[in-house]
């Protein structure tokens, strides 16, 4: 009786991990552009670009992203400087509080900036979403994609912008944060576009300007005493949009010397998977915290573009022996993953 007790309790806890297991083939949604996610008292809060709203999705497994609960936390009031064009938005949890970060402008790309909400509710998806503000340094200048993270006791906020006030060229920017909505001090510039395959940017000679170079969608990974910071380049208008990566030699995350980048992407298109211009990324452990995730978007053809087609997608990935993250390449939407169970 007793070993056929084991057995059906062996027979259990089997079942009970398969069905915790989810597996799915990418894309996670039909659609949405700069996902991210955080994980946080069993669910993952996802969200990504809404265009004229922030919306978060709460589940249990990303795998389970379609079907998920979701709800609109904040729409901007009309005439404002951040009514429109809300892009790459971020859920956090700092100090005990949920903070959502985005960047929005008036109608005008000239004017995009960065602001933040603030909810005090243990679930995000209620209690009462606050507008806190502009997130800026000093400058002022045009800046999206912000993202945060906090070293050795220090939050920080990463975020691409300009460096006056012409579209020429998207540059990765750090500074120290005084709190969740306020950086302190100046802003530096730690990556701009030099490398050949992040100059794909030509929007055409009519087209105002008719070239950017771009870095942008800056975000963090850390393993154990390394840091890296991954971000996005080239135009995501093109299909050569990918991921570049940026390691901490130095001890000083402002000394644009403590960084040294990757000469060539670490994460690109790849045309036999069919998986195109992937780009703007995030991070996410499975659930046992045993898996290493990469979040992204992608389009499913050429010549697409930044428009409604990027959907999001999950991979998992791998370290090399120094340290480094591999991210492998963009699996096709016909092979099944499976995100562990706790």
């Amino acid at each position: 009786m007793t070993i056929k007790k084991n057995i059906l309790l062996l027979i259990f806890v089997l079942t009970a991990k398969m069905t915790l297991a989810q597996t799915f083939t990418n894309p996670l949604l039909p659609s949405g552009a700069d996902p991210w996610s955080i994980y946080k008292d069993g669910y993952y809060y996802y969200t990504n670009s809404s265009g004229n709203r922030l919306v978060i999705w709460k589940t249990k497994s990303l795998a389970n992203l379609r079907t998920a609960e979701k709800k609109t936390v904040f729409v901007p009031e009309k005439g404002q400087p951040y009514s429109k064009e809300l892009w790459a938005p971020e859920i956090h949890f700092l100090n005990n509080k949920w903070y959502m970060y985005f960047a929005a402008d008036d109608g005008d790309n000239n004017n995009h900036r960065m602001y933040v909400i603030e909810n005090a509710n243990p679930d995000p998806l209620q209690g009462d979403w606050v507008f806190k503000g502009k997130v800026a340094d000093a400058t002022d200048k045009w800046a999206i994609d912000g993202s945060v993270f906090v070293y050795k006791k220090q939050l920080y906020m990463i975020w691409a912008g300009w460096e006056g006030d012409i579209n020429q060229k998207q540059e990765i920017y750090i500074a120290k944060m005084k709190n969740p909505w306020t950086i302190a001090g100046e802003r530096h510039k730690i990556s701009s576009p030099e490398l050949d395959w992040e100059k794909h940017g030509d929007l055409g000679k009519n087209s105002n300007p008719p070239h950017v170079d771009v870095n942008e969608g800056p975000q963090i990974l850390i393993n154990k005493d390394k840091v890296f910071l991954i971000y996005s380049a080239s135009g995501c208008w093109t299909d050569f949009y990918a991921l570049g990566m940026l390691t901490l030699k130095g001890k000083d995350l402002l000394d644009p010397n403590s960084w040294v980048k990757s000469d060539q992407p670490v994460f690109k298109q790849s045309p036999e998977n069919g998986v195109y211009a992937p780009g703007h990324n995030s991070f996410f452990k499975s659930p046992d915290g045993k898996e290493d995730w990469i979040l992204y978007h992608a389009n499913s053809a050429p010549g697409q573009g930044c428009g409604g087609k990027r959907s999001p997608r999950a991979q998992k990935f791998t370290w090399n022996p120094d340290g480094s993250p591999n991210f492998g390449i963009p699996v096709k939407v016909t092979d099944e993953q499976t995100i562990g169970a706790p």
